[in-house]
């Protein structure tokens, strides 16, 4: 993808990291940066606050031109995207000479505004940093997804967006809202290990191949081990599972990637891919496909897997 300014240049993948200060977006950061260093990717980091008709304190002589890393504290939610540049130069990901620009959108519910800090190398946009308002929270993340053709979402799963959205606009959670309603990939981070590897779940659907493809590819190019796994609810099924697998594992390996592990088992799926969850760094499953696990996730399965997982959960589109 091509972002403006770019055309005709370079095809980038765009990764959309959603801040709210919790360790969880910090990890989804961290696997941004691991990410951006295996694809030619631009990066986004984004917090978003509530409007508020009141210019915070000692920010009274606010011009378009300014550096919003400046505002420090003065501004919410700007150390958080402070701490995230600092983490991303530590990372290697940014360099300290590369040149910067400050934008500033005015807005009428919030004297401060949108606001954001694009870093750019040799003229090329490389990592922005956005500090905008939004009355909604998931709605504002699905807006930013549209408008910049996002591929893949990351966003910590913590009690913090999701009890706020919920006491202060009566929304559904932010994570459940967003990996439903955004057109692309999107990563809820929830004790993220990076290298533990992606564990791919298959069904055989040819929608379920598709994400196999993506996703294998993806975890080649950061260097992370792929596994495969495929739950029958019965015996009878469990030759199918298998026979899934077997599949998703001669897709991959024509692909000139190795796959490092193949399960399938027989249970309640969302029970057996959770517990299989933690000797990985994400589960992956496929956002649709013709049967099993998209029933499952139209139904609200893979919604469960996300919630309940005890490691972070990627959901392919």
């Amino acid at each position: 993808m091509v972002m403006p300014g770019d055309q005709g240049k370079v095809s980038r993948y765009r990764i959309l990291v959603c801040l709210d200060g919790s360790d969880e977006g910090y990890r989804g950061l961290r696997y941004a940066a691991k990410l951006s260093g295996g694809v030619e990717a631009y990066v986004t980091v984004l917090h978003l606050r509530s409007p508020d008709s009141t210019l915070p304190e000692g920010l009274e002589d606010l011009s378009p031109e300014a550096d919003m890393f400046q505002w420090g504290r003065k501004a919410p939610g700007v150390i958080y995207l402070d701490n995230a540049r600092k983490l991303l130069e530590e990372l290697g990901v940014m360099r300290a000479d590369w040149h910067v620009r400050f934008g500033h959108e005015a807005r009428d519910d919030d004297p401060l505004g949108n606001n954001k800090a694009v870093y750019e190398q040799d003229g090329v946009p490389r990592v922005t940093f956005r500090n905008d308002v939004a009355a909604n929270i998931a709605d504002g993340i699905l807006a930013e997804v549209d408008a910049h053709k996002i591929d893949l979402v990351i966003l910590g799963a913590s009690d913090r967006w999701r009890k706020a959205v919920i006491k202060t606009f009566w929304d559904p959670a932010v994570a459940e809202k967003v990996a439903k309603n955004a057109p692309c990939s999107v990563l809820v981070a929830r004790e993220l290990a990076i290298g533990h590897g992606h564990l791919i779940c298959v069904d055989g659907s040819e929608k379920a191949l598709e994400m196999v493809r993506k996703d294998a590819e993806l975890a080649s190019r950061c260097k992370c081990p792929v596994s495969l796994i495929s739950v029958a609810m019965d015996e009878d099924g469990l030759h199918r599972a298998k026979a899934h697998v077997e599949q998703a594992k001669a897709v991959i390996e024509g692909m000139g990637i190795p796959v490092l592990r193949t399960v399938a088992d027989v249970g309640e799926p969302v029970h057996e891919i959770i517990e299989a969850g933690p000797d990985y760094s994400l589960i992956v499953l496929s956002a649709s496909s013709a049967s099993g696990l998209a029933r499952f996730f139209i139904g609200g399965t893979a919604f469960k897997v996300m919630e309940e997982a005890y490691n972070s959960v990627l959901i392919v589109r």
